[in-house]
């Protein structure tokens, strides 16, 4: 699994070393062109930033990989120890925990250090670089603006490793398990994880690669983009710049905060409230996020009245820090500490509600999982039915939920207001990172478990961690669509108020407003289409390898004494192959969109496009997610004896249906296990879920954030062709 999980990582890496080398080169041409002039150190800081950004998305990722994989073995050792559930526990948490506080903690870090060396070049950031006599009403800092919009390359950067580390990664764990599915359980009738099957050791590469590495680097773009995105709307008012340095990056120590609280509340599930037994992994995997969350909103009241003034406008022009009366009075801020505070507390709790709404479901402790599995009773088709129906009706709340924050975030500090909010949402980062990454450890746990025929009670105890955290992992799948949706409104704010396309107005019923707003809410759709066609392709391809190596290897499915062993390092050269290959197109399709329409169509065309592809976007990936989710676990609640379906009594002797006076079977419940029909409509679910919730669906994140971040990038690139009308001059 290790040497897999390396290999795939080497190739990948290679990749977006080549990509960040010759793309970094665009942002240095592009970001050079500022106020239609020629500034190669504009052009030059942001690219570093994006280099900085990707490199450490990069890193982040390896970190949390390479420990998951050190902790998949000795997870199962603990759990075939004397105290097993606190030790794999422990083990598995801790794991986790070190990707997370390592995600957090390198991104602010670097961001920290890349802001103080560009204040350095941008000496005057703190003072007005035109005469007030040009200004009457006052002036925006615009040295402090080119600092910040230097800054957003770092984002820009994460978020395209985050593209490949998603999309790449994702197509690698389904096209392995898919086909591992397929081939063993389907075709085979052998169990999941079953060693003889060539495809075992690809699928949990694949959980590494995909759900530990992807994830961080997906989480790490949210992390920079939010922030950036803060920091530019920041920038752009006067008299938060003139409040100070603290005032500026005001941002930073909301995540810095969040580290420190995650890291004080990380010792309840370890050391004071630890797990003792199967039924308490859950409680305590929850009591850790909800203690992160009630952690964070008392320490950010103190921070919020410490660094915020209490009165400042939030336009580019100051009103000598008053807010005139009948003069865009909708971005003069009165209450700043308070105001600051219930944005960030707004997206705190709200990210938490959409988390336990995305458990409720796609977890089987709750009634829309139960009916999913009940469904299989008339086999694949209905099943498949119920999970699209959850999937579709999951997304009310949380849409709701989101729609609430925004409205209060944007009702308090315009603007500005939405992008505390999305970094409220993330300021509990590690403690999700923690508990999203503990579940693929004891996945592959309980894999390892089986492969090395362990007695079957260690394997009892690593399905119900990995049980516990399959709910978890839905809640941190729900946490970061959200989130994204937030990072996503937030980058398109900072577009917005950069470029000053909003003080005109932008008329919806503009023909190039609304075409590219029909065009950005088809996005979502073509890049989910080439995701999945791309898991089909793969999976196609390892099912026809493990058919062929059960063909070709006598004893092989046999499991006959001496046998030739399977070739593992066949499939996962597949996975890799394909994931690398797959993963490009996509990858085009998301950068070149929002490019292409600000070159050609102009700015108010890119708020169009970033308009639709979030509001279509978030909506198609709560639903993938769910669906996929709902599915995952109707299977594991048939697989662990939770369904009965009603069957004819039948004579214990003859074998005949026993009737009742009139004539009518006799009707007993019986219990569905593996091997019955209904879970077998139930793995056919399962399959076809599985590219959704954990490839098209997570990955509708990274597009909705990445043309969002790409748009402020390069928008004064836009600005500067024919006064932002573009190429077109529509």
């Amino acid at each position: 699994i290790r040497e897999g999980a390396d290999s795939f990582l080497r190739a990948e890496y290679t990749i977006c070393a080549y990509f960040i080398a010759s793309f970094g080169v665009v942002v240095l041409l592009m970001t050079s062109y500022v106020e239609k002039k020629f500034q190669i150190d504009q052009g030059g800081l942001t690219a570093i930033s994006f280099v900085a950004g990707g490199f450490t998305s990069i890193v982040s990722g390896l970190i949390g990989m390479k420990v998951a994989v050190f902790a998949n073995a000795r997870t199962t050792v603990m759990a075939a120890g004397p105290n097993p559930w606190t030790d794999a526990f422990n083990t598995a948490f801790r794991a986790g925990s070190v990707m997370g506080f390592s995600l957090c903690g390198l991104s602010m870090l670097v961001l920290y250090v890349l802001a103080h060396l560009f204040a350095v070049h941008f000496k005057d950031w703190d003072t007005i670089l035109v005469d007030e006599a040009d200004c009457s009403d006052g002036c925006a800092h615009k040295d402090a603006l080119h600092l910040m919009e230097a800054l957003a390359g770092y984002g820009l950067g994460g978020s395209s490793i985050a593209l490949f580390g998603r999309v790449g990664g994702g197509i690698y764990t389904k096209a392995a398990d898919v086909g591992a599915d397929l081939a063993g359980k389907v075709v085979a009738g052998i169990p999941e994880d079953d060693p003889r099957n060539p495809a075992t050791i690809a699928d949990n590469v694949g959980d590494n690669v995909g759900d530990v590495a992807g994830m961080g680097s997906d989480l790490f773009g949210s992390f920079g983009e939010a922030t950036c995105a803060a920091l530019v709307i920041a920038a752009q008012s006067h008299d938060l710049v003139s409040a100070g340095w603290d005032t500026l990056i005001f941002p930073l120590y909301i995540s810095s905060v969040g580290i420190l609280v995650c890291m004080a509340t990380s010792f309840v599930a370890t050391d004071f409230r630890p797990v003792r037994s199967e039924a308490s992994i859950e409680e305590v995997l929850k009591t850790q996020l909800t203690l992160s969350t009630v952690g964070m909103t008392v320490a950010m009241f103190p921070v919020c009245a410490m660094f915020m003034p209490q009165e400042f406008y939030l336009g580019p022009k100051s009103f000598a820090s008053t807010c005139v009366e009948g003069v865009n009075t909708s971005k003069c801020v009165t209450m700043g500490p308070m105001s600051a505070f219930c944005c960030i507390a707004a997206g705190l709790w709200g990210g938490l509600i959409i988390g336990f709404v995305t458990e409720y479901y796609t977890s089987h402790s709750y009634n829309p999982v139960r009916e999913v599995a009940r469904s299989t009773e008339t086999g694949a088709a209905t099943n498949i039915i119920y999970g699209l129906a959850l999937g579709y009706k999951s997304t009310i709340i949380p849409v709701g939920i989101l729609a609430g924050i925004v409205f209060v975030a944007f009702s308090l500090m315009d603007m500005f207001g939405v992008a505390l909010a999305s970094l409220g949402m993330l300021g509990t980062l590690s403690t999700c990172l923690a508990i999203d990454v503990y579940g693929p450890i004891c996945d592959n746990a309980g894999g390892i478990a089986e492969m090395a025929e362990l007695p079957e009670a260690v394997r009892e105890k690593t399905d119900a961690l990995d049980a516990a955290g399959n709910t978890t992992a839905a809640i941190g799948k729900g946490f970061a669509i959200g989130s994204a949706a937030l990072v996503s409104l937030a980058l398109t704010a900072a577009f917005v108020t950069r470029t000053e396309v909003l003080e005109n107005g932008v008329n919806l019923l503009n023909p190039t407003v609304f075409s590219f707003l029909l065009i950005g809410s088809m996005l979502p759709y073509w890049f989910s289409a080439m995701t999945m066609k791309s898991v089909g392709v793969a999976a196609m391809e390892m099912v026809k390898e493990v058919k062929r190596q059960f063909d070709t290897i006598p004893g092989l499915l046999e499991g006959t004494p001496g046998h030739a062993p399977p070739d593992h390092a066949r499939c996962i050269k597949i996975s890799t192959d394909a994931s690398l290959r797959e993963m490009v197109p996509p990858a085009i399709l998301v950068m070149t969109a929002p490019i292409a329409t600000g070159m050609f169509f102009g700015v108010e065309a890119v708020v169009g496009l970033l308009a639709g592809g979030m509001a279509s976007g978030v909506q198609l990936a709560i639903s993938a997610s769910n669906t996929g989710g709902a599915w995952d676990n109707a299977k594991k609640y048939v697989e662990k004896g939770g369904l009965y379906i009603d069957m004819p009594k039948r004579d214990e002797v003859t074998g005949e249906i026993i009737r009742d006076e009139f004539g009518s079977p006799i009707l007993v419940p019986v219990r569905q296990r593996k091997g019955s029909e209904c879970h077998k409509a139930a793995v056919v679910g399962d399959t076809v879920g599985d590219p959704l919730k954990d490839t098209s669906g997570p990955a509708l994140n990274i597009l909705m954030k990445l043309m969002a971040i790409l748009s402020l990038v390069f928008a004064q690139y836009f600005e500067s062709i024919n006064n932002g009308k573009g190429l077109f001059n529509v």
